[in-house]
């Protein structure tokens, strides 16, 4: 028993074998005992703390069954009565009908019936008039049932206390259920009784500890007639299925029933006890219930006053539990790091997550896996841990159960001989949760993990910066996928760093929270660069660490800077993606006019600096007459920089630069083309700062919104978009038809727009395309700032020549008007005035229809 879901309680039914607890009816020639004795079980020994229950030691456990298997506990009261949880039967505000229960008696285990065991039908569930969820409180219900229990060692009722009883703080006392052992973790067959030692705490304790914000920011607001029970660290608690069962303390050789399990914040988190329903407050509707019937349940005097202390001061200084994993004195000294050592392999490098486990990539022992049995040689392995003089003995190997076909699941848990002490060197690193969300801008580590070299040079270097989750997912996830939001499990975790090395190594993702360090994701495989781009979340596998090791830190979030009704949590799609994969994504938080990730400043020969547009990951595109001197034949030498907001570098992102080895142009016989492809010296990874754009491959995108994207000032070289509308071929032949070179665009700039972007430097055209990609439609002709060489009709050449440039499918009506055709009257193609201008003449006189 160690655990409860998020608020409220959810319940998990585990069926018992069919035919389990057939009842054997009580006779109705049997008597009870005249004197009805409470809370005195047969003696015997108990285990602390989450353990199974020895048989006897909680007679007056029940187990309410619904379909046919256990759903709630509850506790035996009197012969014909049963106390247990409202929000059990309650559906919707609805009150399940008593004849769908049927409760057992004297059961141990859930999985045969045992000697003793008795099945009563219920003919009647009562609850408080006031109940209505869970966490309102006076969540308690008693259960008629139809035929009395029969008593004996096995089947005893509990003491109930009176209204005036106070239970010292600080009291250990006994929660009991067949419930699961930890989250999502159903206890396993065959199914014994659970029973756990936990802590009472005061009024004031227990709210203070609930002011913390805690999972998804959660806090609680404690309500007459609620007990908590539990410990500040967590690891001990109720959980699903254990319901509506008794909480039990021991005084003067009885026990009494000091409350009911009702609800918790996840089971045996840290600061997040148990909730149980108190049941002496409750004495007089108890009492008001049970009315009438003989024998009744017993409420004996209090034997001892409390303790001395046992009151709490109306406000208290309680203590908060700090995370006992995840501390590191310095980063890149991980007193978890660990090392697998293998007869005849390389050391494999894993983590240290509990007392007894490390973790390890499951590609290191595959070889060893294949004929499905475990490894001959374990005995010979040793595990290294920080400060420990001796290597660790490993006594079991768990490899993950897809670990040898899925590169996400590259997991497998080592089981040490002896445990280690914690209180020395070795530290456990935190594991992540599955609502876990770690927030963008978390600063992180890249950690040894896996058979890889170690990395050269300080540990320093090894910083990386978490990106959002939508840029991440829509990067690498499907086209038109829905975008994970905050506390679903991510596709995957995105790192951005400040410099770029090459190092065959292999990485784990260690991300600070609150000074503690969880380990995030990993990386087990070889990339063609030192950092990773992104890495497997670990939150998924949360529940099967925890599973198997049965002690491994999980901790909660520790920062909460998103709210519930936040941005992140709106529903988002990604974009379509290429043959290629993703291009013209755009971090949605990014400020305009900074982050524009395919945005290029093209140094030519360090007297001017041209706009370029990435547009493959080893090339940039730019208009042939920023970068070329006319006449010249000789290729200048050009640098080109990404992730540049002027002598700044981007905020989520890197600087980087590139030589151009060279520069290819389009074969147009009698003509300088207006387009040139840079060859870059390296390719760029993909990054929020260096990421291609979309091309189109003819006409105008439908539903499109289009901007200039250029600098205001060619020195500061800030990025600033001014909005445009590209006109139609005819109205841009009516305008520019003595000047317009073959296959340009032509724009009407918004109002106030048109003097946002500087010409020398030839500035974009972009459109943002109702799928949420970003295209390149053309780069600015010499001098103009309406004026636009067009990209698509050299989808042919680009093509050829990148081999990865990322074109969209066709879409809208094709651009280019048919040859030859007279689309102007003569008088308007000789106006004269500003292009606004001439337009307002032009729409106001009829056009001739071609």
């Amino acid at each position: 028993m160690s655990q409860h879901l998020l608020l409220p309680l959810v319940i998990l039914a585990i069926s018992p074998t069919p035919g389990a607890f057939q009842d054997s009816a009580l006779s109705p020639t049997q008597e009870e005992p005249e004197d009805l004795d409470c809370g005195r079980p047969e003696p015997t020994a108990r285990i602390v703390g989450g353990s199974d229950a020895q048989p006897g030691t909680w007679p007056w456990q029940v187990s309410l069954h619904h379909g046919g298997g256990h759903i709630c506990g509850g506790s035996l009261i009197a012969p014909s009565w049963v106390l247990s949880a409202a929000h059990c039967f309650v559906r919707n505000g609805t009150l399940e009908p008593a004849a769908e229960w049927s409760v057992v008696l004297g059961a141990h285990s859930q999985d045969a019936p045992p000697d003793g065991a008795q099945v009563r039908a219920v003919a009647a569930i009562l609850v408080p008039d006031n109940y209505s969820a869970v966490e309102l409180g006076a969540d308690l219900a008693l259960l008629r049932l139809a035929a009395p229990a029969r008593l004996g060692p096995a089947v005893r009722p509990v003491c109930l206390p009176r209204a005036s009883h106070q239970f010292a703080h600080g009291t250990a006392c006994w929660a009991t259920g067949w419930g699961d052992v930890q989250e999502a973790d159903p206890l396993p067959l065959p199914w014994v009784l659970q029973e756990v030692e936990l802590r009472l705490l005061g009024e004031a304790a227990c709210q203070c500890l609930y002011s913390q914000p805690g999972p998804f920011n959660l806090t609680l607001q404690l309500l007459p007639g609620m007990l908590c029970a539990g410990y500040p660290e967590g690891r001990r608690d109720t959980c699903q299925g254990d319901s509506g069962g008794p909480l039990v303390c021991e005084e003067g050789g009885r026990w009494f029933q000091a409350g009911i399990t009702s609800f918790g914040f996840g089971c045996g988190r840290r600061n997040r006890p148990g909730v149980f329903t108190a049941v002496a407050p409750y004495e007089a509707w108890i009492q008001e219930q049970v009315m009438g019937s003989e024998p009744g349940p017993v409420f004996p005097i209090q034997p001892q006053e409390p303790q001395s202390g046992s009151r709490e001061p109306t406000e208290e200084n309680c203590t908060i539990a700090l995370p006992e994993c995840g501390k590191a004195s310095r980063p890149g000294a991980w007193p978890w790091e660990a090392q697998v050592m293998v007869p005849g392999s390389r050391p494999c490098h894993g983590a240290l997550v509990s007392e007894s486990w490390v973790l390890a990539p499951a590609s290191c022992f595959l070889d060893l896996l294949s004929s499905g049995r475990p490894p001959r040689d374990l005995e010979a392995w040793r595990v290294r841990l920080p400060s420990r003089p001796r290597a660790e003995r490993v006594a079991r190997l768990v490899p993950h159960e897809n670990a040898s076909w899925e590169d996400a699941s590259d997991l497998a848990l080592l089981q040490l001989r002896a445990p280690v002490n914690l209180s020395a060197a070795p530290r456990p690193v935190c594991l992540p949760h599955p609502e876990h969300y770690f927030l963008p801008g978390s600063r992180c580590r890249l950690a040894r993990w896996g058979r890889g070299e170690p990395a050269p040079g300080p540990s320093a270097l090894l910083e990386a910066e978490l990106l959002g989750g939508w840029w991440c997912h829509c990067l690498y996830g499907r086209q038109g996928a829905p975008v994970p939001l905050p506390g679903d499990p991510p596709l995957a975790l995105c790192p951005a760093y400040q410099e770029e090395e090459e190092n065959d190594s292999r990485w784990s993702l260690l991300c600070r929270e609150e000074g503690t360090w969880f380990l995030a994701g990993i990386r087990d495989f070889s990339s063609d660069c030192l950092r990773p781009r992104a890495f497997f979340p670990l939150q998924t596998h949360g529940p099967w660490i925890s599973h198997v090791t049965r002690g491994a830190y999980l901790e909660d979030q520790l920062a909460w800077h998103w709210g519930l009704e936040g941005e992140e949590t709106e529903a988002q799609t990604c974009p379509p993606h290429t043959e290629h994969g993703a291009c013209g994504l755009r971090p949605e938080a990014a400020p305009v006019g900074v982050l524009w990730p395919w945005l290029a400043e093209v140094h030519v020969a360090g007297d001017r600096v041209c706009t370029g547009i990435l547009v493959a990951p080893g090339w940039v595109l730019a208009a042939t007459h920023c970068v070329l001197r006319l006449g010249s034949t000789t290729v200048p030498y050009i640098e080109v920089y990404l992730g540049r907001a002027g002598a700044s570098p981007l905020p989520q992102g890197h600087q980087l630069s590139r030589l151009v080895i060279s520069i290819r142009l389009p074969r147009h016989l009698g003509l300088r083309p207006p387009l040139a492809l840079l060859e870059l010296s390296s390719r760029v990874e993909p990054s929020p700062s260096a990421l291609p754009i979309c091309l189109h491959p003819g006409g105008i995108p439908p539903g499109a919104s289009c901007w200039v994207l250029g600098w205001k000032d060619p020195r500061d070289r800030v990025p600033v978009a001014a909005a445009v509308s590209i006109l139609t071929s005819r109205l841009c032949h009516c305008l520019y038809q003595s000047i317009l070179p073959p296959d340009t665009l032509c724009v009407l700039y918004a109002e106030g727009q048109e003097d946002r972007c500087e010409v020398t430097s030839a500035p974009p055209l972009l459109c943002q395309t109702e799928g949420g990609s970003w295209v390149l439609m053309g780069m600015a002709v010499r001098g103009s700032r309406e004026l636009f060489a067009a990209v698509g009709p050299e989808e042919a050449w680009i093509s050829q020549t990148v081999g990865e440039a990322h074109f969209l499918p066709p879409s809208g009506s094709p651009y280019w008007p048919p040859v030859g055709n007279n689309l102007c009257p003569p008088d308007l193609a000789r106006a004269s005035g500003s292009p606004r201008a001439v337009l307002f003449l032009l729409l106001l006189t009829p056009l001739i229809q071609s």
